[in-house]
């Protein structure tokens, strides 16, 4: 059984409470004519997904409370939610950093980013 959190309404439920939306920050293939994108990058995009052992960052949608979406990233391998944020947000910076092959590179410019000093 997975206990999930909506981070937007704060709802705390099993896994039939909430909606599992697929792999999250998957990026549509840059065009603005839709002709020009072969068919192996529609592909791609449409049905290739990341399936790591260890972290993985994901989609959810909050059936009982809210209804809106949002990104959880999850262990694999114990089944263990390692935290939430909204969908229109980067994980936090904790989570990037624990992130491993596919997510270490997809997040790498981010980490990097939120490491400069401020002015």
């Amino acid at each position: 059984m997975l206990v999930i959190k909506c981070p937007v309404c704060g709802v705390e439920g099993e896994e039939g409470d909430f909606h599992a939306g697929g792999q999250a920050h998957i990026a549509r293939p840059a065009s603005s004519n839709p002709e020009n994108i072969s068919d192996i990058e529609q592909s791609d995009y449409l049905f290739m997904r990341h399936n790591p052992k260890g972290l993985h960052f994901e989609r959810w949608r909050c059936d009982r409370g809210c209804g809106k979406w949002f990104h959880a990233a999850r262990d694999t391998v114990t089944l263990e939610f390692k935290g939430y944020y909204a969908i229109n947000e980067l994980p936090p910076v904790e989570l990037m950093e624990q992130a491993k092959g596919y997510w270490a590179e997809h997040f790498a410019s981010a980490i990097k980013s939120s490491k400069r000093p401020k002015s």
